[in-house]
């Protein structure tokens, strides 16, 4: 019953206490105001400008005009003063009872520093204050990433997705220099986003080690659906792809299943019609230059007219060739021509002899050229079958420096070197 009534006094007391220092605040703050006002040079309110210097007024009327507003701000404060204690004597005595029969708490005892601004408290949180080194090392600060950057790099030790892309061997290098790649990296989730992605290229047999290469050319194959990518590759299994050759092909053309069905269809439909070739053919040349399916038809097309009509072949042959050696169809057109035309018109070589032989097409046109200066140099240039000391074009292109000098020139190695100087 006693502690009881402790805590209402205090309570009462803290509450009378926090209003008078507030209003004892208020009054001496007016106070002062009041005495500034005072003090400051008379002026004629009435008028309509004020005179001020030496017209002052007397030490007479400035005491009248302290000791008025003295007599206003004591009068207010006394009728607030009586109007609080009015209040804390009207407490209900259901109030009281509500005290007497409340829990009683762990006492706290009420100091007189506790009613006034705890200003301690505050200077608990200054920015200022010194810390022991155990607090400094606990405190923890996120790693922030740069705000831009003009290099994937100073991304690395802060993106997870980038530090094991470059664990995989892909260059970054060549990701920031293309538009928008660098943000949709930053953006992707490894866990989530890149693992699937790898382990679907994984189950179709794709190896670990060409993931780097893969990722490098096609990063957008991290963005691809999970079902899309099954159906493209389910797609060529049912054209009879195995499945050995689709992981091959994958490997070689990264771009290959970010094309959807439809396309890959009709990529495969005008190859064999064009070409008129069987099923059994359109796969075995799709499936060793697999990017056939992802190019533009533009460049194909071109240079099947090439073959037609500026080197003359026909049908039968273009498609012998195209089967033998795929790579002619993405050949460059000038190139083609330069080496037709050193064949065919200095080397005297027929269309059928080039048919028979269509790697020659796909070789470096200094090659043939050195080769073919020296072996008229010595006298040894004959390219016709039916004739005595015939050299093949197969060997004339494919053979090693060393071996064509010996078996073919019947000459040194430093007779070869010596005659290239020349040209």
């Amino acid at each position: 019953m006693a502690s009881s009534c402790t805590q209402l006094c205090l309570k009462c007391r803290g509450l009378l206490c926090s209003k008078t220092v507030a209003s004892a605040w208020s009054y001496s703050t007016q106070l002062r105001h009041c005495t500034k006002v005072a003090i400051l040079p008379a002026k004629i309110l009435n008028g309509s400008s004020a005179i001020e210097g030496n017209h002052t007024t007397t030490g007479r009327q400035q005491w009248k005009q302290q000791m008025f507003c003295y007599s206003d701000l004591t009068a207010k404060h006394l009728a607030t003063e009586a109007k609080e204690s009015n209040d804390i004597e009207d407490l209900s005595r259901a109030d009281v009872v509500a005290y007497k029969t409340a829990p009683i708490r762990d006492a706290v005892p009420v100091t007189e520093s506790q009613t006034s601004f705890d200003l301690d408290a505050a200077a608990e949180f200054s920015a200022l204050e010194e810390i022991s080194d155990e607090e400094a090392v606990s405190i923890s600060v996120p790693s922030a990433m740069p705000p831009a950057s003009i290099s994937l790099r100073d991304y690395v030790d802060q993106s997870e997705t980038l530090s094991k892309l470059v664990q995989l061997g892909v260059n970054l290098w060549k990701l920031e220099q293309r538009p928008n790649v660098g943000s949709m990296l930053l953006r992707l989730n490894f866990n989530t986003d890149v693992a699937p992605r790898l382990l679907f290229l994984k189950d179709i047999g794709v190896e670990d080690s060409c993931f780097g290469y893969i990722i490098t050319h096609n990063p957008f194959i991290l963005t691809e659906n999970l079902e899309n990518l099954q159906a493209r590759v389910n797609y060529l299994k049912s054209k009879k792809f195995s499945s050995e050759t689709v992981a091959s092909m994958v490997s070689r053309a990264p771009y290959l299943l970010n094309f959807s069905v439809k396309r890959l269809d009709n990529r495969l439909g005008f190859y064999q019609q064009q070409l008129s070739l069987s099923a059994s053919n359109t796969r075995n040349v799709v499936a060793r230059l697999p990017r056939l399916l992802c190019g533009s038809l533009e460049p194909v097309k071109e240079n099947l007219k090439v073959c037609e009509i500026e080197l003359g072949f026909k049908q039968n042959e273009i498609q012998h060739i195209v089967i033998a050696v795929p790579k002619v169809l993405t050949a460059n057109k000038r190139k083609l021509i330069q080496i037709f035309d050193f064949l065919h018109n200095i080397m005297k070589v027929p269309h059928h002899l080039i048919c028979k032989f269509p790697q020659v097409l796909n070789t470096k046109y200094l090659r043939i050229k050195e080769r073919h200066l020296f072996l008229e140099y010595l006298g040894k240039a004959q390219y016709d079958p039916s004739l005595p000391n015939y050299i093949s074009l197969d060997r004339l292109v494919s053979l090693p420096d060393e071996t064509f000098c010996t078996e073919l020139a019947l000459a040194t190695l430093e007779d070869f070197y010596l005659f290239q100087k020349t040209l």
